[in-house]
């Protein structure tokens, strides 16, 4: 008996994915529930399960642009499971002291066959990267952090004088990257997107953050970071503007009284944002946990568009690379987002004194359609002023 394999259906307005890599080979063994192959969609990569026990007959190419519904492959239940171990495992064998096996096996730096395809995209030599999977094995995760080869070098074209190096190299864009792609173009394109900015001074934030931070951990097991503090915020501000929280739909304008809050996350594939839902109802512990929930999800690959879909309102922390400043593009059909970023020690006026302070900028980039100047910008102001005196947030005033 043959069980099909076939692209299975991901979400909604998902119609086509990518088959970005075979797990196993044609004409290999499987058990039931055994990863197979991964698929690219849109938004995120998943592997697709053996339904059945048996043995793979490959029938579609890693690479290839499938429907939802395509045929892939196809599993022969009626074949016994081989006996025997593999050449692998007699190569092990024959190593005297038992302790000198994964020594081998990491020496032979053996990559999975997802990492060996991402390695071989990118240029790089298995036996230049160290594996930290079961006996030395290369896995899909040290394959992404892998250095990218250094490019071949290409003859110029024209006659330029110098020793300097040209170089060029080419690379297939992603299913996701071309999506990110057609997403910010069509943001730019179909918005009246706008920009207001402010500053915050850090300096009780991070306070309360330094005192509470230690007791914090030990109570709810995770750490307080800057960007649950901001959620709140957040939150709170929305409730007070609601058009920052609406979206525009054909002649109507959507209104939501719960905040969905979108957290901009980087991933080695590219930017993924998944979504915290009513965040305007949880504790900064709740959201701490979330956040770190779905980020850790969005870089290891398991990020589904459940996750990703929704989202009232977005976050975006430049800040972490080093930006100081800049103009975020809406995650449209959202109307705004607020773009976060680093922290600088400044000399400020306060209180007629210059002092130093640890100061932030803010972007709020917004659908000027619907959200007027007046609503941007009290919005924006009324953030910084929750996170200037933060007890507000704890007190509700």
């Amino acid at each position: 008996m043959s069980v099909e394999l076939k692209i299975p259906v991901i979400g909604e307005s998902v119609t086509e994915v990518t088959l970005s890599a075979w797990l196993k080979k044609d004409g290999d063994y499987v058990a039931e529930g055994e990863a197979v192959c991964e698929i690219e969609s849109d938004k995120a990569s998943m592997e697709l399960p053996a339904p059945s026990a048996g043995v793979l007959k490959i029938m579609a190419e890693a690479g290839a642009e499938l429907k939802i519904g395509a045929k892939i492959g196809e599993l022969d239940t009626n074949a016994a499971k081989p006996v025997g171990a593999p050449k692998a495992a007699v190569v092990v064998a024959s190593v005297p002291a038992p302790v000198a096996a994964p020594t081998i096996a990491k020496e032979m730096n053996i990559p999975s066959p997802a990492a060996k395809k991402i390695l071989e995209e990118k240029g790089v030599s298995a036996s230049s990267v160290s594996g930290t999977g079961k006996d030395g094995r290369i896995t899909k995760e040290d394959a992404m952090n892998s250095a990218v080869a250094t490019p071949v070098a290409v003859k110029p074209t024209s006659n330029v004088s110098g020793a300097g190096s040209r170089t060029v190299s080419t690379e297939k864009m992603s299913r996701l990257r071309k999506t990110i792609a057609t997403k910010l173009v069509e943001a730019k394109n179909t918005t009246a997107m706008l920009t207001t900015f402010n500053e915050v001074d850090m300096y009780e934030l991070m306070n309360l953050r330094k005192k509470y931070k230690e007791a914090f951990t030990k109570k709810h097991g995770v750490g307080l970071g800057f960007m649950s503090l901001f959620t709140k915020a957040v939150t709170v501000a929305l409730k007070n503007y609601p058009s920052v929280n609406a979206q525009i739909n054909g002649d109507e304008i959507i209104y939501h009284d719960y905040a969905d809050i979108g957290i901009a996350v980087s991933t080695p594939k590219g930017l993924v944002v998944p979504v915290v839902r009513n965040a305007e109802t949880m504790s900064l512990a709740q959201i701490e946990k979330e956040i770190l929930n779905l980020a850790t999800k969005a870089r290891d690959g398991k990020i589904t568009i459940e996750d990703m879909q929704g989202g009232t309102f977005s976050i975006t922390n430049g800040g972490v690379f080093g930006s100081m400043l800049s103009t975020p593009i809406i995650n449209i059909p959202q109307s705004a987002i607020l773009g976060m970023h680093n922290i600088i020690e400044r000399p400020i006026a306060l209180n007629g004194q210059v002092v130093i302070r640890p100061m932030m900028y803010l972007a709020l980039s917004y659908d000027h359609r619907i959200i007027d100047g007046r609503e941007s910008v009290s919005f924006l102001k009324q953030v910084k002023e929750l996170l200037e005196d933060p007890s507000r947030l704890i007190l509700d005033v």
